[in-house]
């Protein structure tokens, strides 16, 4: 179901319901009243049944709900847009639960539904988390870190990362404690440094990573999860298309999964971009 298409609708039709009314049907009612009202021989009458049943329900549900339908459409398309993370490839910087907010201005500015830029604003950059839409499911939004950005070379062997011939440097912290329901409890947690910015990845020292190196086509991205043994990500489909990217995951405003019963107040109000001990 695509719910921005259903939103656009729903503002579009309630606005429209609104104006035609105010601009054809109102004025025609008001007439009649006042003609009424006339006869009647009292004025006051027209002030009692314009604020009683004169208007339609649908009228009058169409100018309640069209101001608020319209701050939805804004916020969501052009502010704000709220994301719940349904897996575990971005841990442990997002857990499964965690609800965030994407920026959907710090790329450009686009059209609802169509997706047309309207407004450029600033390039992704290396370590950016991005939300897009998958390249082979696009009504699908997936959510990875930016690794390799147009014209780049990514190599990677073993856990490392290597970007135009330059290493991530890469620390390992100790083992990895939560989420045991996920199977993720004892893997190694380590520490990379991409362009000056510091985040937290998780290592399968027994697990398999995809080796290769890739070249990064113009106008796309290379993506990768900081769950690095266990993400779908540019290691086995490939780039990321810029105009498939939706907006910078930027923080997280609630933790609720309710698979284990966990609600975490102490990840609400975490930036994305640093690094916090639990």
């Amino acid at each position: 179901m695509n719910f921005e298409l259903i939103l656009v609708v729903a503002t579009f039709a309630s606005g429209l319901i609104w104006l035609v009314d105010r601009l054809v049907f109102r004025p025609k009612r008001m007439a009649r009243l006042e003609s009424e009202a006339q006869q009647l021989g009292h004025e006051a009458g027209i002030e009692r049944k314009e604020g009683g049943d004169s208007e339609p329900l649908l009228v009058d549900y169409a100018k309640s709900f069209f101001p608020i339908l319209l701050a939805v459409l804004i916020i969501r398309s052009f502010l704000f847009e709220p994301f719940r993370i349904p897996s575990g490839s971005m841990m442990p910087t997002l857990l499964v639960g965690d609800f965030i907010l994407v920026n959907k201005f710090t790329y450009g500015l686009r059209l609802p539904v169509v997706d047309t830029e309207i407004v450029p604003m600033s390039e992704p950059e290396r370590g950016d988390v991005a939300v897009f839409r998958y390249p082979e499911q696009p009504e699908v939004d997936y959510i990875k870190r930016i690794i390799g950005l147009p014209g780049d070379t990514v190599r990677i062997e073993d856990h490392r990362v290597w970007v135009n011939d330059r290493e991530f440097p890469l620390e390992e912290q100790g083992r990895y404690e939560g989420d045991a329901n996920l199977k993720h409890a004892g893997l190694t947690v380590a520490l990379e440094d991409i362009d000056g910015r510091l985040h937290q990845v998780l290592l399968d020292n027994g697990g398999h990573l995809r080796s290769g190196e890739w070249t990064v086509p113009d106008d796309e991205y290379f993506v990768m999860g900081d769950n690095r043994n266990h993400s779908n990500d540019s290691r086995f489909w490939g780039t990321v298309p810029e105009s498939n990217l939706v907006g910078k995951a930027v923080m997280i405003w609630l933790h609720w999964n309710w698979q284990d019963g966990g609600f975490d107040a102490g990840r609400i109000g975490r930036s994305i971009d640093v690094v916090e001990s639990d």
